[in-house]
């Protein structure tokens, strides 16, 4: 096997993950680990009909969307089960590899562009109020998915742009006119962000998602240096409330949601960084010196159910990380 693959990604660690990662690996996993660091070709259709993936296609409504699965007091359902579609979608694209090809994307796809702005955003999990985060998901799982070409993603794109902070990154706009997080089901006029104030890391990391998986907006220059100013941040507070500890650099969770060290090492590999930038190669190194003896990784996860399954996917992620850094050198 060790033929199949360029070596010098795999000289930056101190184990070969590869073959343990395939071992503990279901069969959707599998796929994925010969695609991603194997260079073999695949058929993700193979794992269309995984369990998994029709018990989601049976619990989807004919509108597209996902049903919250629990009531919650003074919130808006429509705003959860939006949320709950991004959770699913995430789940069929990330670990199933499922497109535009099949109903389910298709539907799912058609039931988001129903909730897009005149603007270009993707509003309602967060109420009246403007998400750039989520926006960002949203069309970061649909890039995958296919539909980097369509109209509406590109509005979604360029919505992102206009919405820039000043020093080149995102915040939450209610954040920086000093609103809580409350304001998302008790204040319902839309609250116009500051542009003058400082960005987050973990909005402009989430953002930037979008961006690293989009052949023609992962090359603007403007896109580069909201990841410099990502870069910088590695291991650091953020200046806002949302996820502010350091301590959420090492907590994660898949498929990928918030900013953490994985999530956003990957982006920075894609937008085309290189792994000598300093925090880059801080991060680098705390996962180099984070891989046990098995090869593989233990992380804390913060949420999901299935941790072990999760586990794996993380592990490959940090595979791919160092692919991406390192496969093409």
């Amino acid at each position: 096997m060790t033929g199949e693959y360029n070596q010098l990604w795999l000289e930056q660690l101190n184990y070969d993950p590869i073959v343990p990662l395939i071992k503990k690996s279901d069969a959707a996993l599998k796929l994925k680990v010969y695609k991603d660091l194997c260079n073999r070709k695949v058929r993700f259709e193979l794992c269309w009909t995984a369990e998994e993936v029709l018990k989601l296609k049976n619990k989807q409504d004919p509108q597209g969307f996902w049903k919250y699965p629990q009531q919650r007091d003074h919130t808006d359902m429509t705003n959860l089960n939006q949320y709950q579609s991004f959770k699913n979608l995430g789940k069929l694209v990330e670990m199933y590899n499922l497109d535009r090809t099949h109903s389910a994307i298709k539907n799912a796809a058609e039931y988001f562009f129903s909730v897009q702005t005149d603007q270009g955003d993707f509003r309602g999990i967060y109420d009246k109020q403007y998400t750039p985060n989520f926006t960002a998901g949203i069309t970061e799982l649909l890039i995958k998915a296919g539909y980097s070409n369509d109209e509406r993603i590109i509005a979604a794109l360029d919505w992102l742009i206009s919405t820039r902070q000043n020093d080149g990154g995102w915040a939450l706009p209610f954040r920086t006119k000093k609103y809580n997080i409350d304001v998302t089901y008790a204040y319902h006029k839309t609250i116009e962000p500051d542009l003058t104030q400082p960005s987050s890391y973990m909005i402009t990391a989430v953002v930037l998602r979008a961006f690293s998986v989009h052949p023609k907006y992962k090359k603007r220059q403007d896109i580069i240096e909201a990841g410099e100013l990502v870069s910088r941040y590695i291991f650091k507070r953020d200046i806002y409330p949302d996820r502010q500890d350091k301590k959420y650099w090492k907590q994660f969770v898949y498929p990928f949601c918030y900013a953490d060290l994985i999530s956003v090492l990957d982006s920075l590999s894609l937008l085309g960084f290189p792994p000598s930038y300093p925090g880059i190669k801080r991060g680098l190194q705390w996962l180099v010196d984070e891989q046990l003896e098995s090869g593989l990784w233990q992380f804390k996860i913060s949420s999901g159910r299935d941790k072990e399954r999760i586990q794996c996917y993380l592990n490959l992620a940090v595979c791919k990380i160092f692919k991406q850094f390192y496969g093409n050198q």
